[in-house]
């Protein structure tokens, strides 16, 4: 069995220190700004651009630990530490799991959106 696309745990923490109001505002930019944190990675991929490609990747990280997509999180953790090296040797494989992951989270929050 896989993982939890969201951390309930996380998510409920994230929701009693901000407010469930301000938690479901965070979740809109989120999903607002998140591909576009995707679609960098990948132009970044493609110019070789190690400098932007490690923001994006930390950004994309740092706002999934928030609402506790610790899957989406952790490879974006590993885009980042690994650097545009780790992901050109990997090809398009490293992006198109983070897609598909991202694709798995966006769903689940929708339905917590909706709760």
């Amino acid at each position: 069995m896989s993982d939890p696309a969201i951390d309930q745990t996380t998510f409920d923490e994230l929701t009693a220190t901000t407010g469930a109001e301000f938690a479901m505002e965070l979740v809109d930019t989120f999903l607002e700004e998140a591909p576009t944190m995707l679609k960098e990675l990948q132009s970044a991929l493609t110019a070789g651009d190690a400098d932007i490609f490690r923001r994006a990747a930390h950004s994309l990280k740092s706002n999934c630990n928030t609402f506790g997509a610790l899957v989406l999180g952790t490879e974006a953790r590993r885009l980042e530490l690994g650097g545009l090296a780790s992901a050109t040797t990997e090809g398009a494989v490293p992006l198109a799991a983070l897609n598909a992951e991202y694709v798995r989270v966006a769903a689940a929050l929708a339905v917590l959106r909706h709760a």
